[in-house]
């Protein structure tokens, strides 16, 4: 058995691209195109992991000769053994993450999969703030913002999928070039549903351009 080596966001691309493989040979009569999307799946996959040791390209060759949906839903199980959980918090580290915020409403970290979470991300809904936790740049990171729904469907600026959204904004500190600082805000629409979003989510370009305009 392998040790996990890839992170929820690497795991939910391929989970996408093995999906599209299967659906491309139950719906595609032409054996060309078919083989031609094998080999695309598994170039893609491993261009993921540039440096995937011997063990992990084996794993990766089973690709292209799966061929019945048992096979692929068989390796797409197999598959989440190899997810490396995200860092697990504490409450404590929570509040000191947002220690500005009063009555701060905590997630159920004992409920969260932490194998399938990119980001740690929850709602208080009486206050109509979003709050993200991610690690970044190799340190836990928090921010807040508030949210206004928007009550339909559109592309979340995190996982880039066509969800349920709500305008979020949030404060950054900018430096005004004098003695003083003035605080700007940075916003866009992001899915209310974050455990959806990490389920969808398979780049953290978004997430991190995001965390970096607020935070820095």
């Amino acid at each position: 058995m392998l040790t996990p080596f890839m992170r929820n966001h690497e795991y939910n691309l391929i989970k996408r691209l093995v999906g599209r493989l299967d659906n491309n040979i139950k719906t595609t009569a032409d054996q060309k195109v078919i083989a031609a999307t094998r080999h695309t799946t598994w170039t893609r996959v491993m261009e993921m992991f540039p440096s995937a040791t011997e063990e992990q390209k084996r794993f990766f060759d089973r690709i292209p000769a799966l061929n019945r949906s048992e096979e692929f839903q068989a390796y797409l199980s197999e598959l989440e053994e190899y997810v490396t959980p995200l860092e697990q918090v504490t409450e404590q580290q929570l509040k000191k993450l947002f220690r500005k915020v009063k009555k701060l409403k905590l997630p159920p970290l004992a409920e969260l999969d932490f194998r399938f979470l990119t980001y740690i991300g929850w709602t208080d809904i009486s206050s109509n703030k979003l709050f993200i936790v991610y690690n970044l740049d190799g340190k836990m990171a928090g921010v807040e913002g508030r949210f206004s729904p928007t009550n339909k469907k559109g592309v979340c600026c995190l996982c880039n999928k066509h969800e349920e959204i709500a305008f979020v904004t949030a404060q950054t500190k900018v430096k005004s070039g004098s003695a003083l600082d003035h605080f700007g805000r940075v916003g866009n629409y992001m899915c209310i549903d974050s455990a959806k979003c990490n389920r969808n989510i398979t780049d953290v370009s978004g997430l991190e351009r995001f965390m970096n305009d607020v935070l820095n």
